[in-house]
């Protein structure tokens, strides 16, 4: 037999799979925590307390390594002037960082935002950022409240918008003229 006789002899082919109805919008996933924070199911609460126990352990770490950094400046005998510079320069880099990652939790930045030219300031603060997160993730996911509520708005949308659809358009009466 040649191929083209196998292929006519096979199956027919199967009628591709259609799309599902849209069932609604679906959730924004959050970093660490995935689209549980939806129901706080499958470990949210196990998850939250590791985010919070990690981000403070971390910051923990990073001040000890903060404070060596500093010793090796005493032992250097760089001077006064330089230690305290560098101390404030970590003081106001992870007080900015900390203000920025807060404010993120509860709106999204503006596409023309300052936020990418403030990368390399949160990056020296990170110990900000981290505390940021602990402190956050001891009442909710960080973020958990934005997506939550631009969810619900998106839930409420969809189903104003699936309301409004009933019936077949085109069976509808003409509407009169006045």
């Amino acid at each position: 037999m040649s191929d083209d006789d196998q292929r006519d002899q096979s199956t027919p082919a199967e009628p591709a799979p259609q799309a599902p109805a849209p069932t609604g919008p679906e959730p924004e996933p959050i970093r660490f925590f995935g689209t549980t924070w939806v129901n706080h199911d499958g470990g949210y609460a196990l998850r939250r307390a590791g985010l919070a126990v990690g981000s403070f352990l971390a910051a923990a770490a990073a001040a000890y390594l903060l404070r060596l950094a500093y010793e090796g400046l005493e032992i250097g005998d760089v001077g006064p002037f330089l230690s305290i510079s560098v101390v404030v320069l970590f003081a106001i880099a992870s007080a900015i960082a900390f203000a920025k990652t807060w404010e993120s939790f509860g709106r999204r930045p503006a596409p023309s935002s300052d936020e990418a030219a403030l990368k390399g300031l949160k990056a020296i603060g990170f110990i900000g950022s981290l505390f940021a997160y602990f402190l956050r993730s001891l009442t909710e996911a960080p973020g958990e409240k934005l997506r939550r509520t631009e969810y619900e708005r998106a839930k409420t949308e969809f189903e104003r918008r699936r309301s409004a659809r009933t019936g077949n358009p085109a069976a509808r009466r003409p509407k009169r003229k006045k």
